[in-house]
Order: structure tokens, then sequence, then C-alpha cells
């Protein structure tokens, strides 16, 4: 079973609600979630968590995510592959080298066909 890494959009006020709804939609495997602030708008936040990948529902407001564990990325294939064709002059090359220090601490988006940098600020771990 290869776990699934989810990440749900929340605000920072309704975070114990949020909370509740994802550990009762979900099987949380390594029994924590991470939650993290936009160090620009410290209001927003992002909750990330691993599930079993044979989890057939999802909850409103979350999307599935990839990490790049040593420079503690979050990101969507689709912001990736934005990413790759800015910096590749519009061309899509899955064996294209990303400097990937330069989205340290940082989660990736699309929004429109755009790359949104997130710059993350851990706000705390919850233990289940």
């Amino acid at each position: 079973m290869k776990p699934q890494l989810l990440c749900t959009f929340a605000h920072k006020k309704d975070l114990n609600i949020i909370v509740d709804h994802i550990t009762s939609s979900y099987t949380i495997l390594e029994r924590r979630l991470f939650v993290f602030t936009d160090s620009e708008i410290p209001a927003d936040a992002y909750i990330t968590y691993n599930i079993a990948n044979d989890t057939r529902h999802q909850t409103a407001n979350t999307i599935m995510i990839h990490r790049k564990k040593e420079t503690n990325t979050l990101y969507t294939v689709n912001a990736l592959n934005a990413i790759i064709r800015a910096c590749n002059n519009g061309l899509l090359d899955k064996t294209f080298i990303i400097n990937w220090g330069t989205y340290r601490d940082s989660l990736l988006l699309t929004q429109d066909q755009d790359v949104r940098h997130v710059h993350l600020r851990l706000y705390k771990r919850i233990d289940l």
C-alpha cells in the first residue's frame, strides 16, 4: 500500500473543524498532520498528511501533492511541469534538472496557467 500525500486548504481560524473532518474522513498513515501557513498570508493554512492510496473519496479543498524531501518542497505535477516549461524555453522535458533550492520550504501550485509559489512556515505538527 503506497501512501498518498494530500494537502487540505483552510483558514487558520477553522483549523480544529478541518482537522476533525480530515481525521473522520481518512485513515491517516503515520498518525500525524503538518500544518503550514503562508508566510505572506498567515491566516491561510495548508494541512498535509499521508493516507492509503486506495482511499476512494476526497474532501473539499483537498489536492494530491508530492514532496521533495531535501528542500521540503510541496508541489503538484502541473506546477512542476509549468516550472520546467518556464525554465526550458517552453519545452516539457521530464529529464530537465530543477534547482530545488529555489523552492525550499514552499508549496508550488498552478493558478490559471501560472505557478503560484507559496512560501511556507511550519505552524504546528498534530500527533493523533
